[in-house]
């Protein structure tokens, strides 16, 4: 989901890096060029951008993919929810809530956030790690994106944040595969959340959003926390974490649908 992230997503000054943006349009080899020496004014090594970019070419899937987002929250809530919770996501949700009660319980004390809500962002956001999390080059996808000239800014930054990402060991650059936005692992954060939210709560030393079931739901219930949601508190339409919840998805209609699908799991 191409979520509201994005609006504050130009992370050009991530680990001290220059304001000045690469020049989207023109060759594309000459914006590879420039976000190369971007990169590594922001510490990332020359070993990582010359591997990043090596052979790098424009996706003009992801263009075309980009270009219909805005259509695609067009269904009402009773239209939209009934395609996405269903019986089967259900019982599935309610035996992960069981297998990993001890590890949401750890969360829930530390980050504040429900288990209900986590496993239904999970949930939906890729079929609790079973669906689709992304089949695309995360580099490719951004650099198209950020070359692109109608939100040339933000996509530079999430470049950024994603070789980021590779800089400091979280992810090689064969697992740094995600959507058609950039988005990364189990509940498909965009590069720069992962960088702002991330949390390495299995203590390996790396923030596996792909792989690691602890790591994508305490980082989850970290966005949320930090974005003011309160553990005990109503989270429907109107209140206070309905409205933290938006720094997760913007449109209204995916927010009731994961409250939705919290009190289905809640037995409610």
């Amino acid at each position: 989901m191409l979520r509201h992230a994005l609006a504050a997503a130009f992370f050009v000054c991530l680990a001290g890096g220059s304001a000045q943006a690469a020049r989207c349009g023109g060759d594309f080899n000459s914006f590879v060029a420039s976000m190369t020496s971007e990169a590594q004014a922001a510490g990332v090594s020359a070993g990582v951008t010359s591997a990043a970019f090596s052979g790098i070419t424009q996706d003009g899937a992801v263009l075309a993919f980009d270009r219909r987002q805005r259509y695609t929250f067009n269904k009402s809530f009773e239209q939209y929810v009934s395609t996405r919770v269903g019986p089967g996501r259900i019982n599935g949700g309610k035996a992960l809530l069981q297998r990993h009660a001890a590890l949401l319980s750890r969360i829930e004390q530390q980050f504040g956030v429900p288990r209900y809500i986590l496993v239904a962002i999970w949930g939906l956001e890729s079929d609790f790690g079973k669906g689709d999390i992304g089949k695309l080059p995360v580099i490719r996808t951004l650099a198209t994106l950020a070359h692109d000239c109608r939100r040339t800014d933000l996509f530079q930054g999430e470049l950024l944040a994603a070789l980021k990402i590779v800089q400091r060991g979280d992810l090689p650059l064969r697992d740094l595969i995600g959507a058609y936005a950039g988005e990364i692992g189990q509940t498909q954060f965009l590069p720069s959340s992962y960088i702002k939210y991330g949390v390495d709560f299995d203590g390996d030393g790396h923030v596996d959003l792909r792989h690691s079931v602890p790591d994508v739901l305490a980082s989850t219930a970290n966005l949320l926390h930090t974005s003011g949601f309160k553990m005990g508190q109503p989270y429907g339409e109107g209140t206070a974490n309905f409205e933290a919840m938006r720094e997760w998805n913007r449109a209204v209609v995916y927010r009731k649908t994961i409250g939705y699908f919290a009190d289905r799991l809640a037995g409610q």
